[in-house]
């Protein structure tokens, strides 16, 4: 837990990601569903993406809903979409209000079609936002990123349109799911399970992990500053001593 006065806003990343893990786990400390933690956590999602605008935050990308995930019981994965449906719809208006642009990423084709039709619908209403970019990671994964991407470049290269000696990080990345946005410099991962579950894997080269034991419906604005918080007393070198970055 943690003030914004222990926060140097001149110091704030410019993309945080989140793994939003502990549903089932609090839902079950309370004799409920899983989908009651699901339920319970709109809460968390609002109090974290509220509180990122605020402090400056840029990118808010949230892990809502992996391709693994589709082999969780159907009676759950059926009532999560529609979970989703009514949070987007009923969420949207907040966006707006607060200048947040929505952003999915994703094997977005798979997902129901009220879910493509509402995310759309959102996308297209909050396009103009310029405070922050809150981005939904669903139906996502890292090796399907990296795998969508290898084709698309293929399909150039193969084309003639990149020539293979042409081919630097800076290419692949111009093909992956987050093209356009800075690699996150904070992932925070709730619940304290310490992996980072097929998430983003080439844009996590560099990033700082924060892993809190908090489930996620506990999630708060407190907690995101406390994440914050950890964040700004490391020291990030890139592969650099602490001489070299005291010498630059």
């Amino acid at each position: 837990m943690a003030e914004r006065s222990e926060i140097d806003l001149s110091n704030i990343p410019a993309h945080i990601a989140v793994i939003m893990d502990g549903n089932g786990r609090w839902a079950k400390q309370r004799g409920g569903l899983r989908v009651f933690g699901h339920q319970s956590a709109i809460t968390a999602v609002r109090d974290t993406v509220e509180e990122a605008a605020e402090l400056g935050v840029k990118y808010l990308t949230l892990y809502a809903f992996s391709t693994e995930n589709w082999n969780r019981p159907a009676l759950e994965v059926s009532a999560l979409m529609q979970l989703l449906v009514h949070t987007i719809r009923q969420e949207t208006p907040t966006l707006l209000k607060n200048s947040v642009r929505l952003q999915a990423i994703g094997d977005l084709a798979t997902l129901p079609k009220s879910c493509q039709r509402e995310l759309a619908e959102s996308i297209e209403l909050t396009k103009g936002g310029t405070r922050m970019t809150l981005v939904l990671a669903l139906s996502y994964s890292g090796r399907w990123d990296l795998t969508q991407a290898t084709k698309r470049l293929a399909a150039d290269v193969a084309a003639g349109r990149v020539q293979p000696d042409a081919v630097t990080e800076a290419t692949v990345t111009s093909y992956l799911a987050t093209a356009g946005m800075p690699d996150p410099e904070l992932l925070i991962r709730t619940s304290g399970e310490q992996r980072i579950s097929n998430f983003l894997l080439w844009q996590l080269a560099y990033t700082e992990l924060y892993i809190t034991p908090v489930l996620w419906p506990d999630f708060r604005r407190s907690h995101l500053r406390a994440a914050l918080v950890a964040y700004q007393r490391r020291e990030r070198r890139f592969g650099k001593t602490s001489e070299q970055l005291s010498v630059s």
